[in-house]
């Protein structure tokens, strides 16, 4: 019996040594994660050592074998517990460093041919003319020195991409260097165009950017926050036309949230171009522009930005376990979904297909921005309530790489430590700009009319109206 005891006793020993190490290493992830408040830390402090000196003294027993068979069971449960909260702590940790401000842009260019041309590799233009937009692009020099270390062409540019298609449909330059948001542009516009061509070299540029963010305490301050919707899969980072643009006002006091939605057709001043445009269009030179010409279209200082595109609903919406999302109209979309009139459970492609139809509505784009902000809504919704917590882990990896923000990881932290401390039930508002029909001259599509939206003015008023009304309210 002798024996036997001693081959048992280290098995406990080294039980309860485990537990305790897996119990510190918890509350040290705690700690440095740093999203709960101080009173629920020391609570769970002195939880967490409680039970670990407990089941310790439950296994460590010299006499009673039912309470050394229970405690070994506890135990073991436990650390089993603890391990999944590592991992959710370790998860949640390698998502926080990747927050924060990044201070580059991706553009992404392209150098086309004629598609009945004979040229097939980048090497056939060897001294040969490119035709390039002068105007659209920070990294159009970096983008034509890259091509002059494989070959030596004689490149030619312009400020008006009507000209440039022309020059190169007649075959005025040989080739066209161009950046894939204004080639898509000219694709949308022109399908004969896009069916004219041939890609023979593709390559991306990194754009160093600077940061915009006007900081406050966001626990205690209201603040602004753009959120910007690119027309793009992949890489968040690429500079794309704009397809949603909201301004949601946070006010952390009064616990209220207004959703500003503009329709991505808004005939507006570009900031630093100082020429009409589609807002959509401001996108293609950076998000930073797009802040810009909304504070000055509004009147107001925008604090913040997040940015994300299609891949990202699509993730973000799946992790999440799909959320429940309001139409006002029953209507199928031109990919084949069908939602109701009143709340649709939908997933990642469904709810992507929902924010992106407006050929089902008669006011076409006014209700899809309408969709867009309920999307959105629903997604709150769904992230402050208690079924986060079973998706916790699959939202951080859908939300890694998905979205493009300038908060800092320290303001996010606090954010969350307040909502947990608080509890706060979030009152949920939504407005949109409205204005009237027409074609006109843009800036980045000089020479051809295109539809835009004229903004009414009373409605742009009443969102700068309401937007101060809930940045003021204490």
């Amino acid at each position: 019996m002798a024996k036997r005891k001693e081959k048992i006793m280290p098995f406990f020993k080294f039980l309860s040594i485990a537990m305790s190490i897996i119990t510190i290493i918890t509350l040290c992830l705690f700690y440095f994660i740093d999203v709960l408040p101080g009173e629920y830390f020391l609570v769970l402090c002195v939880l967490l050592i409680l039970f670990d000196v407990i089941f310790s003294c439950l296994i460590l027993v010299r006499k009673g074998t039912k309470k050394r068979a229970i405690g070994t069971l506890l135990s073991i449960l436990y650390i089993i517990f603890l391990v999944l909260v590592i991992i959710y702590e370790l998860n949640t940790i390698g998502f926080l460093k990747k927050l924060g401000f990044v201070n580059y842009k991706t553009e992404n260019y392209s150098v086309i041919v004629l598609k009945k041309s004979d040229y097939e590799e980048l090497k056939d233009l060897d001294e040969l003319t490119i035709g390039s937009l002068e105007f659209t692009s920070d990294g159009l020099k970096e983008a034509k020195e890259k091509i002059e270390k494989n070959i030596s062409p004689e490149f030619t540019t312009t400020d008006n991409i009507t000209t440039l298609k022309e020059d190169f449909l007649n075959k005025e330059f040989d080739a066209m260097l161009i950046e894939e948001s204004m080639l898509a542009m000219l694709n949308e516009s022109d399908e004969a165009f896009a069916n004219s061509y041939k890609v023979i070299y593709e390559f991306s540029l990194d754009v160093e950017t600077e940061d915009i963010a006007h900081e406050v305490d966001i626990t205690k301050d209201a603040f602004n926050i753009y959120v910007s919707g690119i027309d793009t899969y992949g890489s968040v980072s690429s500079v794309s036309r704009s397809d949603v643009n909201m301004i949601i006002t946070v006010n952390p006091t009064t616990h209220k949230i207004l959703i500003t939605s503009i329709p991505r057709d808004y005939y507006v001043t570009l900031a630093g171009k100082n020429a009409k445009d589609k807002l959509t269009h401001a996108g293609i030179y950076g998000i930073e522009t797009s802040v810009q010409t909304l504070e000055d279209l509004l009147d107001i200082r925008i604090n913040y930005y997040v940015k994300v595109n299609f891949t990202s609903v699509i993730d973000i919406v799946d992790a999440l376990g799909g959320v429940n999302v309001y139409s006002k109209y029953n209507f199928t979309s031109q990919d084949g979904y069908y939602y109701n009139g009143g709340y649709n459970y939908v997933d990642g492609k469904k709810a992507l297909s929902f924010v992106r139809e407006r050929k089902s509505f008669n006011e076409g784009d006014r209700t899809r921005v309408e969709n867009q902000a309920a999307l959105i809504e629903a997604l709150i919704n769904k992230a402050i309530s208690p079924s986060i917590i079973t998706s916790y882990t699959s939202l951080l990896k859908a939300l890694d790489g998905s979205f493009i923000t300038n908060l800092k990881t320290d303001d996010i932290t606090e954010f969350i430590k307040m909502q947990i401390r608080d509890m706060p039930s979030w009152e949920i508002e939504n407005i949109s700009l409205n204005g009237t029909d027409g074609f006109d001259y843009t800036y980045s599509y000089g020479g051809t009319k295109l539809y835009v939206m004229y903004p009414d003015n009373e409605t742009v008023i009443n969102a700068t109206t309401k937007i101060n009304e809930i940045l003021k309210e204490e």
